[in-house]
C-alpha cells in the first residue's frame, strides 16, 4: 500500500515472485526505472520495494505482499492456512481432558494403595509430570516434518488436514506401544539414582535431563533445524551421569554413564539412517523395475493432487510414519514418567499391583530356581546378609564387574529374599508400604544383573539360562509397567503438539533441502522405509 502526495487514489502493486534471478539475486530493477526490489531470503513472502523520486509523484519506502515464491520451479503450498474456532476448541477441549483424566488417574492409584503424600512431594511430583509432558508436546510439533512434509508438498493433503492427521494417529500409536521401549531409556542413568530416584538427587536428574531437552528442542525448532528428540533425550541422560560421577565427594564411589548401553543406543541411532538411506534406495529402484508406471516418478509442477491412486499410497506412508513415530518416542515419555512416579510414590508404582494372584506360585518357583543357580555359581563362597548382598549387587553394577563368585552369592541371597516375601504375602498387591521399595529395589538390582552377565563374561549352561531368562521375565513383570492413564496422557501430549508449531520444520524438509524436488516415488520410498525402520525398534 503506498501514499502519493496530492493523489487521492491509491495504488496496490503485487510482485510475484517467480523469476530465478528475483530469488538468486536477491534484488531486480523494476522496468529500468531504477526502482529495487530486496527480497531478504528465499522463504519470506514480504519484500521491500524503493522506486526513485519521479514526475508522477514522490514514492517513499513500502512494503508489499509477494505472492509465494517459486519453490523448484513450481509454488509452494499454502502453508499459512488457518485453522477453524472449532477446531481450536477441540485442541483445548481434549487438551483439558487429558490433563483431569491423568489427574484423576493419579489420584485413584494413589487412594488405592492407601498413600499418603507430604503437599511439597505432591506439588514437586506435579512439576516434574508437567515437564515430562511438556518434552513430549514439544517432541511432537518438532518431528512432525518427518511424516507431513511428503503429502503436503506433493498437495496429497492440505497442511492443516495433515497435522491433524498425523497427530492422531501419534496417538494411536502410543496408546497400542508394547513399552519395551519405555523401560530401555532408564538403563541409561546411574544405577544410585535409579535406585533413590525419590531423593533430591533424584528430582534434580529428572529436572536437568528434560530441561535440557526440552531446551535443545525449541532452539533448535526456532531455527528451523530438524533434530532427533531421541538424541536430545539421550544425549541429556548421559549429561546427568556424568555429572553425577563429576559431583560425587572425594571418597565415595558413584556410577556415571553404562557406556556399553550408551554405545548400543549410540549404535542404533547410527544404524538408522545409514539403513533408511540404503533400503529406500533399493526400494526405489525395485519400485522402478515392477511398477512401470511413469507418472509416479515425476515431480509435481503444480497444485493439483496427483492420482487417486499415488495419493492414497503417499497418505499410507505418512500414517505408517506417524502411527510408528507414536509408538517409539512416546515411550521415552513413559519410562520417565514411571521414574517419576517410582520416587514419589513408590507404594503406589514401584511394583505392579495388577500382576494376577494366580501368578504369584510360578514367580516363587523361578525366583528359588535361580536362587539354585546363583549359589552353584557361588562355589565356596559363603552365604552373605541381606544388607551386605544390596551392597555387593549394587557396587558390582556401578563399578561393572559382575561375574565373581562373591556377586553370585549376593545375588542368590537376594532371590531368596525376593521369593520368601513374595511367597508369604502371596500377591505383588499385598506388599506392604514399608516393604515396597525394598523388595522393588531387590528385584531390580537381581534383573539388571541378569542382563548383564552374559555381557561379561558370565558362562551358563542352556538349563541355566532358560531358567534366568525366565525368573528375569518375572522380575520385569513385577516392576515394569505403565498405567492406562499415563499412557493417555503422553499420547495426548504427543499427538496435540503434532498440530501444532509444525511450520518451521516442515519448510526446511519440503524447501531447503535438495536442489530438485521429490519425485512421488521417493517420497513414498523414504516415508516407509522409516515407518519400518522405527517401528523396529519395539521387536
Amino acid at each position: 500500500m503506498f501514499h502519493a502526495p496530492r493523489q487521492p487514489a491509491r495504488r496496490v502493486f503485487e510482485v510475484r515472485n517467480t523469476a530465478p534471478s528475483l530469488v538468486e539475486d536477491n534484488s531486480a530493477d523494476l522496468d529500468g526505472t531504477g526502482g529495487k526490489i530486496s527480497v531478504g531470503s528465499r522463504n519470506r513472502r514480504t519484500a521491500a520495494v524503493q522506486f526513485p523520486r519521479s514526475t508522477k509523484g514522490v514514492i517513499a519506502m513500502a512494503n508489499i505482499t509477494a505472492a509465494p515464491e517459486a519453490f523448484h520451479g513450481r509454488a509452494a503450498p499454502a502453508l499459512d492456512e488457518k485453522t477453524s474456532p472449532v477446531t481450536a476448541i477441540i485442541f483445548f477441549a481434549l487438551l483439558a481432558a487429558g490433563l483431569g483424566y491423568g489427574a484423576h488417574g493419579l489420584l485413584d492409584d494413589i487412594q488405592s494403595a492407601h498413600e499418603t503424600l507430604a503437599l511439597g512431594v505432591f506439588v514437586l511430583l506435579g512439576i516434574a509430570l508437567l515437564i515430562a509432558l511438556g518434552f513430549e508436546f514439544v517432541n511432537g510439533f518438532h518431528d512432525t516434518a518427518n511424516a507431513v512434509a511428503t503429502v503436503i508438498y506433493t498437495n496429497s493433503m492440505a497442511p492443516v488436514s495433515a497435522v491433524i492427521w498425523s497427530g492422531a494417529f501419534n496417538f494411536l500409536g502410543v496408546m497400542v506401544s508394547s513399552g519395551a521401549v519405555a523401560y530401555s531409556i532408564v538403563t541409561l542413568l546411574p544405577v544410585e539414582l535409579i535406585l533413590q530416584v525419590g531423593s533430591s538427587a533424584g528430582y534434580a536428574m529428572i529436572f536437568a535431563l528434560l530441561i535440557a531437552a526440552i531446551v535443545w528442542n525449541l532452539g533448535t525448532w526456532a531455527l528451523g533445524i530438524p533434530n532427533s528428540s531421541s538424541h536430545a533425550l539421550i544425549g541429556s541422560i548421559m549429561g546427568v551421569g556424568v555429572a553425577n560421577q563429576l559431583m560425587a565427594p572425594a571418597g565415595q564411589a558413584t556410577s556415571g554413564v553404562d557406556w556399553g548401553q550408551a554405545l548400543n543406543v549410540a549404535e542404533a541411532l547410527l544404524f538408522s539412517p545409514l539403513m533408511g538411506f540404503v533400503f529406500s534406495a533399493l526400494l526405489l529402484l525395485v519400485m522402478k523395475f515392477l511398477v512401470r508406471a511413469p507418472k509416479l516418478y515425476e515431480e509435481p509442477k503444480s497444485k493439483t493432487p496427483p492420482p487417486w491412486w499415488i495419493r492414497a499410497t503417499l497418505i499410507f506412508t505418512c500414517t505408517g510414519v506417524s502411527f510408528a513415530h507414536g509408538g517409539n518416542d512416546g515411550q521415552k515419555g513413559m519410562g520417565l514418567i514411571m521414574l517419576i512416579l517410582i520416587g514419589a510414590a513408590p507404594t503406589a508404582y514401584a511394583l505392579n499391583r495388577t500382576m494376577p494372584e494366580s501368578a504369584t506360585p510360578a514367580f516363587v518357583q523361578s525366583a528359588m530356581a535361580a536362587e539354585l543357580v546363583f549359589a552353584a555359581h557361588a562355589a565356596a563362597e559363603a552365604p552373605v546378609a541381606l544388607v551386605d548382598a544390596r551392597r555387593v549387587v549394587g557396587d558390582a553394577l556401578r563399578d561393572k564387574n559382575l561375574n565373581r563368585p562373591e556377586v553370585y552369592a549376593g545375588l542368590a541371597t537376594l532371590s531368596a529374599d525376593i521369593a520368601t516375601n513374595v511367597r508369604n504375602y502371596g500377591a505383588l498387591a499385598h506388599v506392604p508400604a514399608a516393604a515396597t521399595p525394598n523388595l522393588r529395589n531387590d528385584m531390580y538390582l537381581a534383573g539388571d544383573a541378569i542382563r548383564l552377565l552374559p555381557k561379561q563374561g558370565a558362562q551358563f549352561t542352556s538349563a541355566e539360562t532358560a531358567t534366568l531368562k525366565t525368573y528375569s521375565i518375572g522380575l520385569q513383570d513385577g516392576t515394569r509397567f505403565i498405567p492406562l492413564w499415563v499412557k493417555v496422557c503422553v499420547a495426548i501430549a504427543l499427538g496435540l503438539g503434532t498440530m501444532v508449531g509444525w511450520k518451521r520444520i516442515v519448510v526446511t524438509v519440503g524447501e531447503r533441502i535438495g536442489k530438485t524436488h521429490l519425485t512421488y516415488a521417493q517420497g513414498a520410498s523414504a516415508e516407509m522405509v522409516a515407518a519400518l525402520t522405527i517401528g523396529a525398534a519395539e521387536v
